[in-house]
């Protein structure tokens, strides 16, 4: 089940059921395990009757109100909100959700934008201690011919810190949609695109290094997808509907032939060399710099980009890096920026989807009110 900030797993403990508020860890740890706190709590009582309590906040469990809104769907109400507030008013509840959040204090936070950004999550999150909606999510569907096991990441986003991703495959697309939001991009958007039919040959270690080589191998391959997709556009008009040849890889020597990611012959895995060497250009930004030096096989891919407020979104074109089986980065071009994503490992019940066709539309949903 999902919100605004987290996901919210439900657990039954005893005569109580207790809504969990699963948090990232700090940034930009993103190989720490997850952290979680009580968000509400509802206490069974005798003759079929009940009592909601708000967990949120610093002064313990306060009343509350559940209601069920639709199937797979309810809302919570905390009836007593001056529980969350705290006698130093907005600048102290400000330094202690920085220091619980994000582990650290305001005077560490030296970059003005930064500070901006940060500021501007603190308002976005807390205007939703009142009151909240819940729907519930399933995880991805797997099948023995993804490049690797789906399901939930943690990720890196500049100084917006850490965010949940859920990484879910669709034939020839990856999908990342965004689990938990920031005010630029919200929850349920498609924060990356991975092109499996275009897998990426990188430059040697010593070009890739200079971000313009890196650049025109990206952009290549982007002029590619462009052509491929008006000539089947026009095939489409003459009303041609054949199947067509896969894509080839491009983008440098050494690019091995034929076989699409997604190839009538293997797996991906099978086709990708065990590894190779992997740096991020001088000139990308990167909140942890303790990534892995080697990395399987990239892909092109998009990422989505907006203004404030989700104001101008567009889909850029980038670099999915995968480097394992638990974590893979991804480039933003125009951002000069690097993300990097860890599997959560949380076991989740009950969380499969019951058919593809319920988690195609799941997406759908979240997707659309997101917008």
């Amino acid at each position: 089940i999902s919100c605004a900030l987290s996901p919210i797993p439900l657990q039954v403990d005893g005569l109580f059921i207790i809504g969990w508020m699963y948090l990232p860890p700090h940034d930009p740890h993103v190989d720490d395990p997850m952290r979680f706190k009580p968000l509400f709590r509802i206490h069974l009582m005798e003759r079929k009757c009940a009592t909601v309590e708000c967990m949120y906040g610093h002064k313990g469990p306060h009343n509350g109100h559940i209601q069920i809104v639709k199937k797979d769907e309810f809302s919570t109400k905390c009836n007593q909100t001056d529980h969350h507030r705290m006698s130093g008013g907005r600048q102290e509840e400000f330094r202690t959700w920085l220091r619980e959040e994000w582990g650290r204090t305001l005077e560490d936070i030296f970059h003005e934008h930064m500070q901006e950004l940060i500021l501007m999550k603190f308002i976005y999150t807390s205007q939703y201690d009142n009151c909240l909606t819940y729907r519930r999510i399933y995880l991805p569907p797997s099948s023995p011919d993804d490049l690797i096991k789906p399901g939930l990441f943690k990720g890196t986003y500049g100084s917006h810190g850490l965010e949940i991703v859920m990484l879910s495959f669709h034939g020839k697309k990856a999908k990342g949609t965004k689990i938990t939001g920031d005010p630029n991009i919200p929850a349920g958007q498609q924060t990356v695109e991975i092109d499996l039919a275009h897998p990426l040959q990188l430059p040697d270690i010593e070009n890739l290094r200079d971000f313009s080589e890196l650049s025109r191998v990206v952009l290549e391959v982007q002029e590619q997808v462009r052509r491929e997709e008006q000539e089947e556009e026009h095939r489409q008009e003459e009303g041609d509907r054949s199947h067509q040849p896969a894509a080839k890889p491009v983008g440098g020597e050494g690019a091995e032939g034929g076989e699409t990611a997604a190839g009538a012959e293997g797996t991906t895995q099978d086709k990708a060399p065990a590894s190779q060497p992997f740096v991020l250009p001088m000139g990308v930004i990167s909140r942890n710099e303790d990534y892995p030096r080697t990395c399987r096989i990239c892909f092109y891919g998009t990422g989505l980009i907006a203004g404030h407020g989700f104001t101008s979104p567009e889909r850029t074109p980038g670099v999915f890096v995968l480097f394992d089986d638990d974590r893979f980065g991804f480039i933003w071009l125009e951002l000069k920026s690097f993300s990097l994503y860890s599997r959560i490992k949380v076991s989740f019940q009950n969380a499969q989807a019951p058919s593809r066709e319920a988690f195609d539309e799941m997406l759908k949903n979240i997707q659309s009110l997101a917008t």
